[in-house]
């Protein structure tokens, strides 16, 4: 009975040890977007340029407006906006009075899931969809009213919201209504071919 339970325990131990490995392996194929490196300058005569884009890539991964503005003859952009409390910086929809246009973010070969930590305005609401090739929706997280501060001294929390498909091609986000904002600070995903 003794070697039965020592037998018992060392094949848990093995089990344990493998799922630990995939676990591990899936983290690592995950690729990692979080806008550190990009300058946030206020230069007061050109900040349009310096700060506010129509479209961002990096590793391949391309972000902007879903569609143009339809208020404003303005072009529809992008801008970094820094979180105060951390000082880590995040991508947002720049156009001040049209929020409900969402940010796509088109990743090139595809993606299996897609993981976006957030921060927005007290009181906003939240949505993360994942459409395929054709543009129809696969997948849908959100929340209706985003975490709030506890206490008015506290910084401004952060969440996530994932979505998980056979194929995302591009994911949107948006929620906030006019006067409010929803910034992605993270973006995490998955590349197609390369979950194990």
């Amino acid at each position: 009975m003794p070697r039965l339970v020592a037998l018992i325990r060392i094949k848990a131990a093995c089990l344990a040890g493998l799922a630990l490995c995939l676990a591990t392996s899936a983290t690592a194929d995950e690729v990692v977007i979080d806008f550190e490196q990009v300058p946030i300058r206020l230069e007061p005569k050109n900040d349009e340029a310096v700060n506010r884009l129509e479209r961002y890539l990096e590793k391949g991964v391309e972000f902007k407006l879903a569609r143009q503005p339809e208020n404003s003859k303005a072009r529809g952009r992008i801008m970094f906006f820094p979180h105060i409390a951390s000082g880590r910086k995040g991508i947002v929809n720049a156009m001040a009075s049209e929020q409900q246009i969402p940010v796509q973010v088109r990743f090139p070969k595809g993606a299996l899931a897609v993981r976006i930590v957030f921060w927005a305005s007290t009181g906003a609401s939240a949505k993360l969809e994942g459409f395929n090739s054709k543009g129809e929706l696969v997948a849908r997280d959100e929340l209706k009213v985003v975490p709030k501060r506890k206490k008015p001294e506290e910084p401004v929390p952060t969440f996530e919201l994932a979505v998980k498909a056979d194929a995302i091609s591009y994911v949107e986000f948006n929620g906030p209504r006019t006067g409010e904002y929803l910034v992605a600070d993270e973006v995490r995903f998955v590349p197609l071919g390369e979950s194990r």
